[in-house]
């Protein structure tokens, strides 16, 4: 199937009919019958991840900001919802509580660096809005209907400044912090609903975003480190979330993985 279908931050609900969903789900991929909501599926991390799962048979419903124009198959389906509005990750938690979803990845987030002293509490509060708050009302959603399928898969997308610390970076740090944290009790607290949940900590990848932030030297200066002398790949990373979020992973949860 196509991927243009969209929904708005006023309209909620799965767009094809029941004869359509039906035929879909006759795949024989790895998560045939499987639906996986996707935050930040646009670009990036959370584009590759979106086209690995549509690659292995599922129905993918990804969030993006902004009204969609055009149609990107990268997902099934897209659903418009700005996490900066506090309204919107309500919304939005609202139509993933009524699609059921067998995984969650929550991958959008946002990062302003600044010296500890010179950072604005209002961007600070609106990193941790992004970054925490709205995982945490679309896992609250999430697992419902997890707990009563009896399984479910949860990867947060963390960060390995949820690891270390670096100078400037104390608002996006306190968000990753926080973030494995709230995965890790998640996981302990719905072990027993066989909802197995993890959060991957991707260091240093090829993305338009890395290379926003970092530039050029920068990007040569932390290639220098890394062993393998490059970035890594969004693909990479979307290899191993589909394995995490697979009925393949059976026993580990809990955890905070860098990549």
């Amino acid at each position: 199937p196509s991927g243009g279908c969209t929904h708005d931050p006023g309209s909620f609900g799965w767009c094809l009919s029941n004869a359509d969903r039906q035929s879909f789900m006759k795949s024989t991929k790895r998560f045939k019958n499987k639906k996986i909501f996707v935050t930040g599926a646009s670009r990036g991390i959370g584009k590759a991840i979106a086209q690995a799962f549509r690659s292995e048979g599922a129905w993918v419903v990804g969030t993006r900001t902004g009204r969609i124009e055009e149609p990107d198959e990268s997902c099934n389906e897209w659903f418009s919802a700005d996490f900066s509005d506090l309204d919107q990750i309500k919304h939005c938690a609202g139509f993933l509580g009524e699609s059921k979803p067998d995984v969650l990845i929550n991958n959008a987030g946002i990062n302003k660096n600044a010296p500890f002293a010179e950072i604005d509490p209002n961007t600070f509060q609106l990193i941790q809005q992004v970054n925490v708050f709205a995982p945490f009302m679309l896992c609250q959603a999430a697992i419902q209907s997890m707990k009563q399928n009896g399984w479910g898969r949860i990867v947060n997308v963390s960060s390995i400044w949820g690891k270390i610390c670096m100078a400037g970076r104390a608002s996006y740090s306190a968000s990753k912090f926080a973030l494995d944290g709230m995965t890790t009790t998640l996981a302990v607290e719905h072990a027993a609903d066989g909802i197995i949940a993890n959060s991957i900590a991707p260091g240093f990848i090829d993305t338009d975003l890395t290379h926003r932030m970092l530039g050029d030297e920068g990007i040569q200066a932390m290639v220098s480190k890394v062993p393998a002398g490059r970035l890594g790949k969004v693909e990479e990373i979307a290899r191993f979330v589909i394995w995490l979020a697979s009925e393949e992973n059976t026993f580990i949860s809990g955890q905070n993985i860098a990549i």
